[in-house]
């Protein structure tokens, strides 16, 4: 059966983990799509601070060959990166494993990987790789994916779910609204930029599921 864990990975022991250095207060984001051997996630977000020269946060580490500045809007960067293939971290095991990346976020306390195999052999090898290449990963969440879940609700990580269930019944969707991202991150214990991209995320997958529903109704 399907299964999806979520583990954790201290912030200086993942390459982008330099720009916590410099700037701890921002959260960062990587893009969502399945690592191959040759091809691992390109582009990631900064959220939640105002430095023209993003770019020169992330100081020289061996697991980076280089970064660039994509876009910006207000206080969120898209930048795109070229990994040092050679470098042995999380995305080599990823690799190396087959095993789906579904959310990757980091603050300057830690790095939370949220992944899926198809059965939970996939996952322990995993993090038996991770044990081989000294990669200090801590399981926090293990669960199987039921068939009773609808299709927004498979879509959506349990962050995801959880902090647009809060953000539903505390008002944050009322006009005006009754409470703010810094109110729902203090409860959720993370950044109002994480509770941010947790929402921002789900609504995508929801959406996303329900404009394909449309559509196929009206084919």
């Amino acid at each position: 059966m399907a299964t999806e864990a979520t583990f954790t990975v201290p912030s200086d022991q993942f390459p982008l983990g330099t720009a916590f250095n410099q700037l701890p207060d921002v959260t960062i984001e990587l893009e969502r799509i399945i690592p191959a051997q040759d091809v691992v996630i390109p582009y990631f977000w900064v959220r939640g601070t105002e430095v023209c020269d993003i770019e020169s946060a992330f100081t020289e580490h061996p697991g980076v060959k280089e970064i660039q500045l994509v876009d910006s809007v207000e206080d969120e960067y898209l930048l795109r990166v070229e990994w040092a293939l050679d470098y042995d971290d999380v995305f080599t095991v990823l690799a190396e494993t087959e095993v789906p990346l579904i959310e990757a976020t980091g603050t300057d306390q830690d790095w939370t990987f949220e992944i899926r195999g198809d059965n939970r052999s996939d996952l322990a090898d995993f993090q038996r790789r991770c044990r081989e290449l000294d990669i200090p990963t801590t399981l926090t969440k293990l669960h199987a994916l039921t068939p009773v879940e609808t299709g927004s609700e498979a879509a959506l990580t349990d962050t995801q779910q959880e902090a647009l269930v809060l953000a539903y019944e505390r008002g944050y969707f009322e006009s005006p609204r009754e409470v703010t991202l810094e109110m729902l991150g203090e409860e959720l214990s993370i950044s109002q930029q994480a509770v941010g991209s947790r929402l921002r995320g789900g609504i995508k997958h929801i959406l996303g599921n329900t404009v394909s529903a449309i559509k196929g109704r009206s084919e």
